[in-house]
């Protein structure tokens, strides 16, 4: 069952930006404020990959290094959505971006629990 759905991929040049949506799909999640969420990636031959995490009240946030000062993760809880600010975009980024969800109460790291199935973003000039 899908969970959550994503949205924003498309094709961009080097060093353009994008950014990516991710709402719950109508499934077991109906609303995000309770959940750790992250975004992963998964690139063509390559398994998947941990990008950027927020705590479920927004206030902690984790990145791979790769991604440091290039992407934001950020989330409203109002609007029920997560968010992922991609800037100055690389070759090396090209990948099927997927965000996840787990409870608040577990730590951002690690296994989660609820996905949705994903958004392809091309970096390519």
């Amino acid at each position: 069952q899908v969970h959550l759905v994503e949205s924003g991929g498309g094709l961009v040049q080097p060093g353009g930006s994008l950014r990516l949506s991710c709402a719950p799909s109508g499934g077991s999640i109906n609303s995000i404020s309770k959940y750790n969420m992250a975004w992963f990636r998964q690139g063509p031959g390559k398994e998947r990959e941990f990008v950027a995490a927020i705590s479920w009240i927004g206030i902690r946030t984790n990145y791979t290094d790769s991604v440091k000062g290039r992407f934001t993760i950020s989330r409203d809880n109002v609007k029920n959505t997560l968010y992922l600010q991609m800037n100055n975009l690389q070759v090396e980024d090209t990948a099927v971006y997927s965000c996840a969800a787990k409870g608040g109460r577990s730590p951002m790291t690690g296994a989660y629990d609820y996905w949705g199935q994903g958004t392809q973003v091309t970096v390519s000039s």
